[in-house]
Parts: structure tokens; C-alpha cells; sequence
């Protein structure tokens, strides 16, 4: 950790939360940046080298689990802190499989943000109370349940298909081929049985791939 307060990184997608966020934190930290969407995350976070990064999952572009997992390849000393309204046990299980990583509910952040940031940066792990198991085995096959069947590739496409982007958006995003994007879909369509996008939007619903905009009930778009 560098000299000094402790620097935090926020990822959240929602400008007036994330901006009330760094008002909370930097009386307690410093406040390195924002990003408004997982690839930017990944940016920024190999730019800034951030202590903390304390984010959300539902994030356009990239959701924040994968944003994640490749952020801790690049730097495995940063801390994680997810800040979500999801209170799905599996995705929590399997940021748990993170390492000294913590899950905060958003309604219920606060002290618990604060309390949560600490122990990651003391190098222990911390799980909301709401979604705490005593079973280590349980949590273990939740986590295998939320991250089975879906290689990183086929989960970017999954993402970025049902957040309404084109095959040719896609493949400039992800820097591949509109026949290497197709051939994606389509096996994943066909493995799972999925029939129209209405159901490839549920199928990225289930696996917390994309968040519902509370405001509008609708899967979260980035313009």
C-alpha cells in the first residue's frame, strides 16, 4: 500500500451515486477517479493502481465480476469491494473466490462500506451479514453454479448482445471478427436453447451479466 491515506478507485455507472460516493469516502480516503463502465475499469485501474477499488456489478460493457477478475491478473494486490443492489448469494460466493474481495449491499452501505474497505485492506475478506453462510461448502458450489458454462469470451458477447449492441459493434469492441461474433452467438444460442434475444437478455439477467435499471425496469443500456 502506497504512503499516506489509502487510495480508492470507484466503478459505478450511475453518475449521481457514484459522485455521492466520493463525497462519502474522501473524508476517510483518497479518491483516486471514477468509471463509468467495466472496460473503463480496466483502464483506469492499470493507469491509477488504485489500493481499493470499490464497484458495481452491473456495469455496461463489462460487468464489474469479470472487469474483476481481469483486473486482479494485472494487479493482484488491489482490493475489491463490490457495492451492489443484488443480493444473489451465488455471485457473492463467487466473489468471495476473489480473494480479500467484500460484498456491500447498496442499501446497505455506510458503516458497513467503511467497515468492509478495512478488512480488505487489512487483507481479510467481508460478506454483508445478509448473505453470510456458516456452510463454506455451500458458498464453494454457489460459486461453481454462478461462473459454470460460459468461457470469459462467450460471457463478454452474452453481455454486450443483450445490451442491444450489434454484431459489428461487438466485434469492434472486443477487437475480433463479425464471423468470429456470429459464430459465438450462435453456438451459445444453440447450447442453451435460447430462441430470440428476448431470451438471450434473460439468460445475461440470470447470470447478473447485465443489471435492471430500477428506474425503468429495463435492462441497463450504455448510450
Amino acid at each position: 500500500m502506497k504512503a499516506g491515506r489509502p487510495q480508492i478507485m470507484i466503478a459505478d455507472d450511475h453518475a449521481i451515486f457514484a459522485e455521492s460516493l466520493r463525497f462519502f469516502l474522501q473524508n476517510h480516503y483518497e479518491v483516486a477517479g471514477i468509471a463509468t463502465n467495466g472496460r473503463a475499469l480496466l483502464r483506469e485501474a492499470a493507469r491509477l493502481k488504485p489500493d481499493v477499488i470499490v464497484m458495481d456489478v452491473g456495469m455496461p460493457l463489462l460487468n464489474g465480476f469479470d472487469a474483476a477478475r481481469r483486473v486482479r491478473e494485472k494487479l493482484p494486490e488491489v482490493k475489491l469491494v463490490f457495492l451492489t443492489m443484488q443480493d444473489n448469494a451465488n455471485l457473492a460466493a463467487a466473489v468471495m473466490e476473489l480473494g480479500a474481495t467484500a460484498f456491500v449491499l447498496k442499501q446497505q452501505a455506510g458503516s458497513e462500506l467503511l467497515k468492509a474497505i478495512e478488512q480488505v485492506l487489512g487483507g481479510k475478506s467481508y460478506l454483508t451479514p445478509k448473505l453470510r453462510s456458516n456452510d463454506w461448502t455451500v458458498m464453494k458450489e454457489r460459486a461453481r453454479q454462478f461462473s459454470k458454462d460460459l468461457t470469459p469470451r462467450q460471457r463478454d458477447i452474452v453481455q454486450l448482445c443483450a445490451e442491444g449492441f450489434s454484431i459489428k459493434q461487438i466485434a469492434g469492441q472486443l477487437n475480433l471478427s463479425e464471423k468470429t461474433v456470429e459464430f459465438h452467438k450462435h453456438h451459445i444460442m444453440e447450447s442453451f436453447d435460447l430462441k430470440n434475444n428476448a431470451e438471450l437478455v434473460i439468460f445475461a439477467l440470470k447470470r447478473s451479466l447485465i443489471a435492471m435499471d430500477p428506474a425503468s425496469n429495463t435492462p441497463v443500456r450504455l448510450a
